[in-house]
């Protein structure tokens, strides 16, 4: 055999035997070769490494969302999240090229996916619809983000900024905010604790407690409602005794009840009588109630002398007789032909 005909038989040999070991179609393995991810100059301390497929970066996510403020949904059934931000609404379909922003149509270039129990969403893509811009920095492979943030809370009563939502010794004050500062909310933290970010881009916690800010939410109210409900419930059958000293909890009248339970979980300070209770807070309608509401009743002859706390599902929570002392009853007719007001605490 000549050596040119040797040398055709060898490259033929290992032709096939290169396209018996190699797939045809080899997939892209999604790669992570991101140093850092900073947020408004904060390196962020992400739940999952982020991944890189076809240029995109993807993120957890969750702490995309959040970071950036927006109040976050996800229904697992249909893998389907929607995401809050001032007045915009982002409803997506994990897998889908398109979401929607407010009803309009937006291209992905690049799909969310779940990845070993995360689901990883376009970091570019997400962050510049919440209005944010974001910069990838080749040399040190790293991507920046800056947010738009509306400081619209303000602060009510003097108020310590901490480094973990805890007031224990476990957590330290990194500041005071002064009554009149304006922060950012970036996300609940259970009933207590507020992740904020100050004007001069501090980032921590803050008491949720409605004497210290005018934040609201409908999840935050429901949180502590049920906090409330519960810490009163703990006084189960405590004897009742009409007008009670509001310095000890061996015994409570309806009011002194309320008001104790009030300041004790929620730190908001209540009158200690039934009628300028009433003058408190909110008014809101019998068909308006939720957990948490006061209502107020006639009673010994007063337009205004029995309170009680709304627990929902009808039930109030309150007292009034020696025998029950605090105990749970029906909103039935014997109350509503008393009814008077109801008002609206947080």
């Amino acid at each position: 055999m000549s050596k040119t005909k040797r040398t055709l038989l060898l490259l033929l040999i290992t032709t096939m035997l290169y396209s018996t070991s190699a797939p045809a179609h080899t997939a892209a393995a999604p790669s992570a070769p991101v140093a850092a991810i900073y947020m408004d100059g904060n390196l962020l301390q992400l739940d999952a490494q982020p991944l890189l497929v076809k240029d995109t970066v993807l993120v957890p996510m969750r702490q995309l969302f959040e970071e950036q403020g927006a109040k976050l949904s996800w229904n697992g059934a249909t893998k389907t999240v929607t995401a809050n931000k001032d007045n915009l609404n982002m409803t997506y379909h994990i897998g889908e090229q398109t979401a929607y922003l407010n009803g309009q149509p937006l291209n992905l270039t690049v799909p969310g996916q779940i990845n070993q129990g995360y689901t990883m969403m376009p970091l570019r893509f997400v962050s510049e619809a919440l209005g944010s811009t974001v910069k990838w920095d080749a040399n040190t492979r790293t991507v920046r983000i800056t947010t738009k943030v509306d400081y619209t809370t303000t602060v009510l009563s003097g108020v310590n900024l901490r480094n973990t939502p805890d007031s224990t010794v476990d957590s330290s004050a990194l500041e005071m905010l002064p009554k009149g500062e304006k922060v950012h909310v970036i996300k609940e933290v259970g009933a207590f604790w507020l992740e904020v970010r100050t004007q001069d881009n501090k980032i921590g916690y803050i008491s949720a407690k409605p004497k210290y800010t005018d934040y609201t939410s409908t999840t935050l109210a429901e949180q502590q409602a049920d906090e409330l409900i519960a810490y009163g419930e703990k006084y189960l059958g405590r004897p009742y005794e009409f007008g009670a000293s509001t310095d000890q909890t061996d015994t409570f009248d309806c009011s002194s009840f309320v008001r104790h339970v009030y300041l004790d979980k929620l730190s908001i300070e209540l009158p200690r009588v039934s009628y300028n209770q009433a003058k408190e807070g909110q008014e809101v309608g019998i068909n308006e109630l939720r957990k948490g509401d006061l209502l107020f009743f006639s009673a010994r002859g007063l337009d205004i002398g029995h309170v009680a706390i709304y627990v929902g599902n009808n039930k109030i929570l309150h007292t009034y007789s020696k025998e029950l002392g605090v105990h749970y009853e029906t909103l039935g007719d014997k109350w509503m032909k008393r009814f008077v007001t109801a008002r609206r605490m947080f």
